[in-house]
């Protein structure tokens, strides 16, 4: 079977991956130089693919080259694994579309962070394992990278803060002061406040994302994440967010309920 094409932006998702690897590879590494820690010998049943992402995007990082980082892994291989996860046939919304919406918001909330490439890394890998039917998405996807970020010789502290981060968007709902988390929380729900058009093209994917849910059972569910958004007392945690966001998301997630009939 041929190969599928690559996605438009595949040379910015490239640049990007390539330079957050970098960057979190540099703030790691201690003066001396420890070796690179070594892969582990086995991946979880179901998860056997080569890992995680890989570096540049931005203003930052459109010239990063793996070469550079003599001893360690090449980051290509797993940016193809993570752009092969999100080009999936079963996604509809949680696509490589998505990916590239979220790194590129947290450029807009970058200065937000206390540790940019965590929250970088962490919206490559927050939807890396996903299937509509499942409720574990987020759990794999932080296994995925606590495997995947160790083999590229990104650090215990920073690995384990991406691996929280992605955690932490089953919830949506970082502990005051959590700047990393709400940053990236940010990032992966300013979806919600789109114009109108953009907005039911949002939802309309999600619904077909979970096609083999029968109506009644959607609206129901659909109506349940709704209200818990909308029961936040605030969506958006950054002041950028809450600013240019807020309105226009509960807006647009009180009209979605209301033609839900819920």
């Amino acid at each position: 079977m041929a190969a599928p094409a690559p996605h438009p932006a595949h040379d910015e998702l490239r640049a990007r991956w390539l330079t957050t690897v970098r960057r979190a590879r540099d703030a790691g590494r201690p003066p001396t130089g420890d070796p690179a820690p070594q892969p582990p010998r086995d991946a979880p049943a179901g998860e056997a693919r080569t890992g995680s992402p890989q570096p540049p995007h931005g203003p930052h990082a459109h010239d990063a080259h793996p070469s550079q980082d003599a001893g360690l892994p090449d980051p290509e291989p797993y940016l193809r694994d993570l752009l092969g996860r999100w080009a999936e046939p079963q996604r509809r919304y949680h696509t490589t579309d998505h990916l590239l919406a979220v790194l590129r918001r947290v450029d807009e909330l970058a200065g937000h962070a206390d540790d940019p490439a965590a929250v970088e890394l962490a919206a490559w890998f927050h939807d890396a394992v996903y299937l509509p039917d499942r409720s574990t998405n987020e759990e794999r996807s932080a296994r995925l990278a606590e495997r995947a970020l160790p083999e590229l010789g990104v650090d215990a502290r920073r690995t384990a803060e991406v691996s929280r981060l992605v955690l932490l968007t089953v919830t949506h709902d970082p502990a005051p002061g959590d700047r990393d988390g709400e940053v990236l929380c940010d990032a992966d729900l300013a979806v919600l406040a789109g114009g109108p058009e953009a907005y039911a093209a949002y939802a309309a994917a999600v619904r077909e994302e979970y096609g083999f849910v029968p109506d009644d059972a959607f609206r129901t569910g659909r109506a349940a994440v709704l209200r818990q958004l909308l029961d936040l007392p605030r969506l958006f945690r950054t002041p950028y967010g809450a600013e240019r966001w807020e309105a226009a998301a509960r807006r647009n997630l009180a009209t979605e309920l209301g033609l839900l009939g819920m």
